[in-house]
């Protein structure tokens, strides 16, 4: 690969904000530094007036998914492609095992799912449903893969949720292996007895999807899940919080000095049930995820999170179902519409728009949130998350300046609407890289299917900020 020197742009890291250039040598970047010589590189690219900021982490993304009867609508590659249009060079997607098999089973058909398609490096979670003696072995087999998280399930019964038990278990089982557990956090039990009271009273229209998950739902496992963690003498890592009473939860945990952390997502800061659900009707069917959307109260709560470092990476939660044929299998019934929403395209726009362009967040917090505290958080560190010497090449080169409308019609996600349809944002990927190859120039995807790579991601062990 030819070395490529990126000269006159803002190099903006976590943690500074310099004009230099850059150095890229193959896969890696060499050196960062102002001044260095055009004759060092075969290819100079001119950054003036723009950002050069390290690629995007998606840490939680579910491509080719399968759930309630159908499959998520991206998967592997268009799911990254999109990913990558949107300035992000890293996934973390999420492998499913099933009940009653081991999980090398599951690790083993998310590679064959991500094989000759994934267009940008991916990690891999393991998600656990089952947990017999045999399981923890597995748990330390994963590690040893690369597989450095697990994700359990608070919620949905009969169909992911564990018990206690097996959650404590896994917790004490990573206390060994140095691996994160992340959780998703509500009480399912209690929620599963107000969907049937729900649907016994004849309220099946969508919007009732989220008006049967109560936020306190969502703290009363936030808190469990910590409290089992401190036993345990592990992190833990909440996904996908959405609300203010989950967020006191993990902020009154880490003023004890725990070591709990929790991501949110662009849905949960912008869109909310009384602009999106209420008197929406069917059309209220494109904002069915869980946790669900929220009362608009929560959301300068979540950005003050996101300031104060009580909320440390925002992720997509990326799961598409196309409107018109998937969503429609819950038309009458809010329990069988599939649950999820695109977003891994936009993550980067919505919160440098929103967070920077709004004074929400300064433009080193932006790229902490959406790369370095992931690339921390999960194992990839200084590999991936920071522009340095010998870290990955994989570079956004950011236009503060690009106007852009979110639309259907105009993404490359693979599914028939947008979440953020019309939302105006300013700031956008001009250019990317992905381990030094140019693979979105002005914007278009260039790249290849298949050049991906998978992410063997270091367990952590005590190493937790």
């Amino acid at each position: 690969m030819p070395s490529i020197l990126i000269q006159n742009g803002t190099i903006v890291n976590a943690d500074s904000t310099v004009k230099a250039d850059l150095l890229i040598d193959g896969a890696i970047i060499k050196e960062v530094r102002a001044g260095i010589p055009a004759s060092a590189a075969d290819t100079i690219v001119d950054a003036s007036g723009l950002l050069v900021m390290p690629g995007g982490i998606d840490a939680h993304t579910h491509l080719d998914m399968p759930f309630g009867g159908t499959c998520s609508a991206d998967d592997f590659e268009t799911g990254t492609r999109a990913a990558a249009i949107g300035g992000t060079t890293t996934i973390v997607d999420f492998a499913i095992q099933a009940r009653g098999t081991r999980m090398r089973s599951a690790l083993d058909t998310w590679w064959k799912k991500a094989e000759g398609k994934a267009c940008i490096d991916y990690g891999l979670h393991m998600i656990i449903t089952d947990l017999p003696d045999a399981g923890l072995e597995d748990m330390d087999d994963m590690v040893r893969e690369g597989v450095a998280s697990f994700k359990l399930f608070m919620a949905y019964p009969n169909v992911l949720m564990v018990d206690d038990a097996t959650i404590f278990k896994a917790m004490r089982q990573t206390a060994k292996n140095g691996a994160l557990i992340c959780m998703h956090a509500e009480n399912g039990s209690v929620i599963d007895v107000i969907v049937q009271q729900a649907l016994a009273e004849g309220k099946t229209a969508p919007i009732y999807h989220a008006l049967t998950r109560p936020t306190v739902a969502e703290a009363e496992a936030v808190h469990r899940a910590i409290a089992m963690a401190e036993m345990a003498g592990v992190p833990v890592y909440i996904v996908h919080l959405s609300s203010e009473d989950a967020l006191n939860q993990v902020r009154e945990a880490r003023d004890r000095g725990l070591p709990a952390f929790a991501e949110t997502c662009p849905q949960y800061l912008l869109l909310s049930i009384e602009d999106n659900m209420q008197d929406k009707g069917w059309e209220g069917a494109k904002y069915v995820f869980t946790p669900p959307l929220r009362e608009k109260r929560n959301q300068p709560k979540l950005w003050q999170g996101l300031r104060k470092d009580h909320l440390q990476v925002v992720s997509t939660d990326h799961c598409p179902f196309c409107f018109e044929d998937q969503k429609a299998l819950g038309k009458d019934d809010f329990t069988k519409i599939p649950n999820g929403g695109p977003g891994i395209e936009n993550r980067l726009q919505l919160l440098h728009h929103h967070g920077v362009g709004q004074g929400n967040l300064s433009l080193n917090r932006f790229v902490e949130l959406v790369s370095t505290a992931p690339a921390r958080i999960f194992g990839m560190y200084p590999k991936k998350g920071v522009l340095a010497a010998g870290s990955d090449a994989d570079i956004v080169l950011w236009d503060e300046k690009a106007d852009l409308t979110i639309s259907a019609a105009t993404h490359h996600m693979r599914v028939d609407y947008s979440m953020f349809e019309g939302f105006k944002v300013r700031g956008n990927a001009r250019d990317v890289y992905s381990r030094g190859e140019l693979i979105v120039s002005k914007g278009k995807f260039i790249g290849k299917p298949g050049r991906g790579q998978y992410l063997r991601r270091e367990a952590r062990g005590g190493a937790w900020k």
